[in-house]
């Protein structure tokens, strides 16, 4: 049976650190818009407090997660234990953008490792924590971390990133407003 939480206790911090992936959902208010999920990886997310999260929003092809935040702040994280004892913990919440040339920028980076390609870093304020039971969910083997993202966006270099946000990141799939400051 799934339990609510009011906060992050230990247990539950432990388990989030220990899922080497996690998944976002956000979705746009209009109907007709495209629901997205994207999977996270590569060290990016950071427990900041009881009710608190954040994680590096590494540059890619789409924007939707920001274009969402932007819009309705809905945001969900899921983490699913594929090693060891079944568990998945959803943490739904309200997202905020943080582009790097905001004033909050700095502090909050210093949460995190250093990634070629960091393009934001979404802030989750949680108001609501849950676990299910995973049962369903398969047993894989950890391998290690794909290292093709970091080495595309050194290959890019700054000038090259922002060519490419610019032309990739200002939109989102609907249409809607991606990035907004110098990219």
């Amino acid at each position: 049976m799934g339990k609510v939480y009011p906060a992050i206790d230990d247990s539950i911090r432990k388990f989030i650190e220990a899922q080497p992936v996690f998944f976002v959902g956000s979705a746009p208010l209009a109907s007709d818009g495209h629901v997205n999920v994207s999977p996270k990886g590569l060290d990016t997310l950071r427990i900041l407090g009881p009710t608190t999260v954040a994680y590096l929003d590494l540059t890619g092809s789409g924007i939707e997660t920001v274009s969402h935040l932007k819009e309705n702040g809905r945001i969900v994280l899921m983490f699913c234990a594929f090693q060891g004892s079944p568990k998945i913990i959803r943490l739904h919440g309200t997202g905020t953008v943080v582009e790097p040339e905001a004033s909050e920028f700095a502090p909050l980076a210093r949460h995190f490792p250093e990634h070629e390609g960091t393009r934001t870093i979404i802030v989750i304020e949680v108001s609501r924590i849950s676990d299910s039971c995973g049962f369903s969910v398969p047993l894989l083997e950890f391998k290690g971390e794909r290292n093709q993202l970091s080495a595309w966006a050194q290959k890019l270099g700054e000038e090259g990133l922002k060519r490419y946000r610019e032309e990739k990141n200002s939109r989102n799939i609907d249409g809607r407003p991606g990035l907004e400051g110098p990219v």
